[in-house]
């Protein structure tokens, strides 16, 4: 068994960041609930397309520490190493923002990673096992490349692809509880329940 598992709105948690970087400019209330999706659809709405890429490139690079994780994907990669099932991180991303400062969003990622304390010997993640592609369709072969039995991922139109390597269980990330069912795929709406699909039979 090996599980593959996105980045961005998966094992890290934008909403707070988002919420943050938007109200600190009064572009939003402060007591606005945290959602990225809705400071986008605000900001979007209110006609600022250009600023919320700019806010992006911030909260992907820059700011990205301040961003938290998910409460328990740690604990699920921390479960996978003490049941012997291997994890890896799979996800794409640009290298540079499309505006502002050229940070480097890998290493940003990367970075991130290390300091909420997923890169380490309690989740046997390691460097070698962070795949950050530059294309869709990189990420695509990643999976099937690596040889991922199972992958989590937030985004039902890329599970949807029809590029997806067949035979790898595809499990929705729905926090939000925003999906419906779906045949191709289980639907989590947290990382226990997320566990509990994959780790059940362990």
């Amino acid at each position: 068994m090996k599980v593959g598992i996105d980045f961005d709105n998966t094992i890290v948690c934008y909403d707070r960041l988002f919420l943050r970087l938007a109200a600190e400019r009064g572009l939003v209330p402060k007591d606005l609930p945290p959602s990225k999706g809705g400071v986008r659809d605000l900001l979007r709405k209110a006609g600022h397309e250009e600023t919320w890429i700019q806010l992006q490139g911030l909260g992907y690079g820059e700011r990205i520490q301040e961003a938290e994780p998910f409460p328990g994907a740690l604990e699920f990669l921390r479960r996978c190493k003490s049941r012997g099932v291997e994890t890896c991180v799979i996800s794409h991303k640009t290298l540079h923002p499309f505006r502002g400062a050229p940070v480097d969003l890998h290493e940003a990622a990367k970075g991130w990673l290390r300091a909420n304390g997923f890169l380490s010997e309690e989740t046997g993640l390691t460097l070698d096992a962070v795949h950050l592609k530059l294309t869709k369709a990189e990420k695509l072969e990643a999976i099937g490349g690596l040889g991922c039995t199972h992958f989590v991922d937030d985004l039902p139109e890329f599970l949807s692809e029809p590029a997806f390597p067949a035979g790898v269980e595809r499990i929705l990330f729905d926090p939000s509880g925003r999906y419906g069912e779906d045949g191709r795929w289980r639907r989590a709406g947290s990382w226990p329940q997320v566990e509990s699909l994959i780790l059940a039979s362990r």
